[in-house]
């Protein structure tokens, strides 16, 4: 572009906004501080480690790349389905709000919260409860607020009024997606249930113990049993703490007749013993452990992890996308929606290399599709991009015949129909008639 045409086509976010947005911000719709979108929690699991967990699970699980496909004729991946909707929706941006990864984040964050979440086609090209093909051009996460027979009413944000709002949709048009855990982690009574109730009486006990309390007890030098020692006492027990608040450190006096005992000691209870009894049994259930939270799991324990956590999670979820996205008619023409786990991401470099060399000397994968697992360029080398045992010589055309080698100096060539058995049979053949002659004479 001509520096005419870059002047003419410039443009400046602080220079060129619109009059209306300055002087009439009110009639782009409601405005708040924080983003009204975002996925709330309840806050029983906002305030303790139970938001660590979830937030754990729905990384790993938004990291497992997620596709809408086409299988061949034995159901094996063939090609990925460029260009449609649902494909945009899985890969690039959910909606207008969120990207592809963050739209995940939120559905399993409010899964594992509400138990069961509803994800919405908001835009598309059909009706989706007309019942044929539909593509999905956003889509967002709902919860589920009324259970009709073929219905749910679902409470959903609106990207154009910024609200949300309840709407009512048939089941057929809509994904429900219920957590494959929700016996530990939602029920009433299950092992999380219970953790996050230990878990807010500790809190309350600790917020007791650190109110500022002195807990302390005055023994007056007299018996209180009537109504006018009992007035005396309340009010040396008040000038004790005018006392203790006027002083700058905290001092006070009192008569050497009277004797003052601190309870220093909080009372006795096993609460803290009992949160970490539930969270070892809840990382037991879970397919969890402290060093999988941490990140220094090893191989055994992140493949342990990844089958009886992370594989029935996505499951739940490709299941129900596909089942209510893709028609019976596009299921039928080899459409689906199927993961893919990078199980090299867990892989340690001392053991990338080898798994490299069988993998390419197996011809299971080229040298390119593999150096786009570990996030290299392609190389350009043609070999690069051949399935074939590198350390082993190239196999010949058959349809290219090796040249015949040249003849030597003074060596007269051969012709093409030259039979270097020709001169025996010759001979052969004479004797044959000599030995046929003979036997004939005898005869006669």
């Amino acid at each position: 572009m001509s520096v005419f045409g870059q002047l003419k086509h410039a443009w400046n976010a602080f220079l060129d906004q619109n009059e209306t947005y300055r002087q009439r911000p009110y009639d782009m719709g409601a405005a708040y501080g924080s983003r009204p979108d975002r996925v709330r929690l309840h806050i029983s699991n906002e305030r303790s480690i139970i938001s660590a967990i979830y937030l754990r699970l729905a990384l790993d699980l938004a990291s497992v790349d997620i596709r809408h496909i086409r299988l061949d004729e034995e159901g094996r991946f063939k090609e990925d389905m460029k260009g449609s909707g649902l494909q945009n929706c899985l890969q690039l941006e959910g909606n207008i709000d969120q990207a592809a990864q963050a739209f995940f984040i939120d559905a399993y964050l409010t899964m594992f919260d509400e138990g069961c979440i509803a994800i919405v086609p908001v835009d598309t090209d059909l009706d989706p409860e007309g019942g044929g093909s539909v593509n999905i051009l956003t889509w967002r996460v709902g919860r589920i607020v009324q259970w009709f027979p073929r219905h749910v009413r679902i409470d959903l944000y609106n990207d154009q009024t910024g609200r949300r709002e309840q709407v009512t949709m048939a089941k057929s048009a809509v994904a429900i997606v219920e957590n494959p855990l929700y016996t530990v982690m939602n029920e009433p009574n299950s092992t999380l249930q219970r953790l996050i109730r230990k878990l807010g009486l500790l809190d309350l006990v600790d917020e007791q113990s650190s109110s500022g309390k002195l807990d302390m007890i005055i023994q007056l030098p007299y018996v209180i049993k009537s109504e006018s020692r009992r007035k005396q006492a309340e009010q040396r027990r008040q000038d004790i703490e005018v006392q203790l608040k006027g002083s700058k450190y905290g001092i006070a006096y009192t008569d050497g007749t009277e004797k003052i005992t601190q309870l220093n000691r909080p009372a006795e209870n096993n609460l803290l013993k009992q949160v970490e009894v539930l969270t070892d049994l809840l990382y037991s259930q879970m397919g969890l452990t402290p060093e999988i939270m941490l990140g220094t799991a090893e191989e055994a324990a992140m493949l342990n992890y990844m089958n009886r956590t992370i594989n029935p999670l996505l499951t739940a979820m490709v299941q129900e996308i596909k089942r209510k996205f893709l028609s019976k008619t596009a299921r039928t023409q080899g459409q689906s929606v199927d993961f893919f786990i990078d199980l090299f991401k867990i892989v340690p470099m001392s053991v990338l290399a080898e798994i490299a060399d069988k993998f390419t000397r197996n011809e299971i994968v080229t040298s390119n599709e593999f150096r786009g697992f570990i996030g290299m360029k392609p190389s350009k080398d043609p070999k690069a991009d051949e399935l074939r045992n590198s350390n082993m010589p190239a196999p010949l055309d058959p349809a290219v015949a090796p040249a015949a080698p040249a003849p030597a100096s003074g060596v007269e060539a051969e012709p093409d129909d030259f039979d270097p058995f020709e001169g025996i049979n010759g001979a052969l053949d004479d004797a044959f008639k000599s030995l046929e002659a003979l036997g004939n004479g005898a005869s006669t």
